[in-house]
């Protein structure tokens, strides 16, 4: 009988020594379940072309196909990966709908002597579960949002309240992108849905009575799009606005963005989107700055000429909490760290 996945917090306490999603690797790298692992039975280009015999000439001889691929996959996975799993082991096995895919291979663990079980409607159950948990469900814990102008390591401050025992989410950094028209690493950024995944994760478990902080970000990180929920309630958030000399600002960004300093080819492209808003003189003058290295210079005008006068185009409202810092050091976010746990809780 199929296991029915009733909640993401069963996640936790799964009764399966393991989890094998059976799909194409392709679909397997856009999202899967948690700890699972990818044991394809039919790998991206089998998946595709079996899907064209089925729907351009006919079921059965796609079926039979199908399952030709499936058994020499299964073989494979059996003398590889599973080769040296005892008798004890016990695995969830799911596909895209708990259908052919991951029913047959199950039968096939379960004739080796595996109590391996299929996930009822497979991947589509968890993802349901994924989307009422982002798209349906108001977040339980109010939201303390850490705001300030580009530089003022609001993402290192985050770091700083963790450590004070703060439940923190680093948007960021599930996201793969610092949030910024330069936030680009050089790993790409997950998937929708496994940024969704990360971040359901993330929430799980939160303890509605104490706050919950993270960076005050628009509707999009990147390429991807903050879930409705989430989005709801940090616009109704109280925010607390950083501020910090430009120095101390432009030696934080120099560090947090050495990537892009040691491959500057990777400024052109940025660059480039900044001509509508600064036009070709002062653009081509910071390329110019590229070109000699004069990054210190760089970071200083971007932060003169094109991140404060957008920050300032929103203005504090009454509730909001201003902090000036002295500095970036650790010292100095560690300090303002227990100052607004103090404030507002952990």
């Amino acid at each position: 009988m199929p296991y029915e996945l009733a909640s993401l917090d069963a996640l936790a306490d799964l009764p399966f020594t393991g989890i094998v999603d059976v799909r194409s690797p392709a679909e397997y790298a856009e999202d899967h379940i948690p700890g699972a692992i990818n044991l394809p039975v039919l790998d991206n280009e089998e998946r595709a072309r079996i899907g064209t015999i089925y729907v351009q000439e006919s079921r059965f001889l796609a079926r039979r196909l199908g399952a030709a691929l499936l058994a020499r996959n299964a073989a494979r996975h059996l003398e590889g990966p599973l080769a040296e799993m005892g008798p004890d082991w016990r695995p969830l096995v799911y596909c895209w709908r708990g259908g052919q895919r991951s029913g047959a291979f199950t039968t096939i663990l379960g004739q080796v002597g595996w109590q391996a079980e299929r996930l009822r409607d497979g991947y589509r159950a968890y993802r349901r579960l994924i989307a009422a948990a982002l798209y349906e469900t108001p977040l339980a814990s109010p939201v303390i949002l850490i705001d300030g102008g580009t530089g003022t390591a609001k993402t290192r401050l985050l770091a700083a309240l963790a450590r004070e025992g703060a439940q923190v989410v680093d948007l960021e950094g599930l996201a793969n992108h610092r949030g910024s028209v330069f936030g680009d690493y050089l790993t790409p950024q997950p998937s929708q849905k496994g940024f969704e995944t990360a971040l359901a994760m993330a929430l799980l478990g939160l303890d509605p009575a104490r706050p919950l902080y993270v960076e005050a970000e628009s509707s999009k990180i990147g390429r991807l799009n903050l879930p409705p929920m989430l989005w709801k309630a940090m616009r109704a958030a109280r925010r607390v606005r950083l501020s910090a000399p430009i120095d101390a600002r432009v030696r934080h960004l120099l560090s947090a963005y050495e990537d892009m300093l040691a491959a500057p080819e990777r400024f052109a492209p940025v660059l480039d989107k900044l001509v509508r808003f600064h036009g070709h003189e002062k653009v081509n003058a910071w390329r110019a700055l590229v070109a000699a290295g004069a990054y210190a210079e760089l970071a200083r005008e971007l932060i003169i000429h094109h991140y404060d006068p957008r920050y300032r185009r929103s203005a504090p409202e009454p509730n909001d909490t201003l902090l000036p810092l002295e500095g970036l050091t650790d010292a100095d976010l560690e300090k303002a760290a227990r100052r607004i746990v103090d404030m507002f809780g952990a």
